[in-house]
């Protein structure tokens, strides 16, 4: 079954070209499109797509807001916002948000299409030289301690996957490095998320990070 997409995207050239790479991908459908965050209430409930692509700066209604709104539903897609810049202070505020990761607009053709492949199947999508430069950058200080409690609330291997996932480890890698089944992986992945209150891998990037651990 095809991954179905949402593209949100004011620009409608560089829209243009983005769904024209994703349409290229046979599994792949590009289900919706709109030019402002306005729109995406409507469309994510008239397509249900897997994933949503939001640009973080649209005339009405931006991705930050689209980010929070969506997030909220029942089933909500996972959500990816496009952005100019690699560090711009709005994307790790999506990501709080509880967005999957983020684009920059001139990624290549191929690492657009497979991040949605990435996104589609509950990892994140944001590799650890990103990952590290951008939690660096715009993590809050005062955030450090919320985190470190929440971490506590973690078992020492529960902490162990965390940090991996802070350093942008898939769950294949993460079964590989410490030496455990895949579904024991994602066991303990979905008990650290309830534990921080992570709606996704990201968040759960955040707090590990903000505590002090990545």
């Amino acid at each position: 079954m095809a991954i179905k997409v949402v593209l949100l995207e004011d620009e409608e050239l560089v829209r243009g070209g983005i769904r024209m790479i994703l349409d290229a991908d046979p599994e792949i459908d590009v289900v919706g499109e709109g030019s402002d965050g306005s729109q995406a209430d409507d469309l994510v409930a008239a397509h249900r797509p897997d994933v949503l692509l939001t640009d973080i700066q649209m005339p009405e209604v931006g991705g930050l807001e689209v980010t929070r709104r969506v997030l909220e539903r029942p089933g909500a897609p996972a959500v990816v916002v496009l952005t100019t810049f690699d560090l711009d202070e709005y994307v790790y505020t999506a990501l709080q948000h509880g967005a999957a990761g983020f684009l920059l607009k001139d990624t290549p053709p191929r690492e657009l299409a497979a991040a949605v492949h990435v996104v589609a199947g509950g990892e994140a999508m944001l590799s650890p030289r990103i990952t590290t430069k951008l939690l660096s950058t715009f993590s809050a200080g005062g955030a450090a301690q919320a985190a470190k409690s929440r971490i506590e609330e973690l078992t020492a291997r529960e902490r162990e996957v965390a940090v991996a996932v802070a350093q942008g480890m898939s769950n294949a890698a993460i079964a590989e490095n410490l030496y455990m089944s895949l579904s024991t992986v994602k066991v303990h992945l979905g008990r650290i998320m309830t534990k921080l209150d992570a709606v996704n891998r990201t968040q759960v990037a955040i707090t590990t990070h903000d505590a002090g651990l990545a």
